[in-house]
């Protein structure tokens, strides 16, 4: 009795974990996380530079929203799905206009992954 109830916990837990491995998932795996302008001038105007990111899972990625930490910060990224596998890009613009001195501003990536 207790071989057989052996068994069979085996044989559920595989195909349990069986059917966890082809689980569809998409996933963002950004090269670099932050970027440091250096010394920028205000009277430059806005600077941006640009994050890529793959989509390192096996279902089509979907960005959903980017959000900045304030208005001087502004996020343009892809509407489109990223298939798996492929790249995509986030640009992100600073207006320096009327904030001098040193600051810190993040994005928040909200995807379907």
């Amino acid at each position: 009795m207790t071989k057989r109830l052996l068994i069979m916990l085996l044989a559920v837990c595989s195909v349990a974990l069986t059917g966890m491995a082809d689980e569809k998932y998409a996933e963002a795996t950004f090269e670099v996380l932050s970027h440091d302008f250096g010394t920028i001038k205000e009277a430059n105007g806005p600077v941006s530079c640009t994050f890529e990111f793959t989509n390192t899972g096996n279902k089509p990625l979907l960005i959903i929203d980017a959000t900045a930490s304030c208005g001087c910060t502004r996020p343009e990224y892809p509407t489109k799905p990223i298939k798996p596998g492929k790249k995509g890009k986030i640009k992100v613009t600073y207006s320096p206009i009327g904030r001098p001195g040193a600051f810190k501003k993040t994005v928040k990536i909200k995807t379907n992954g």
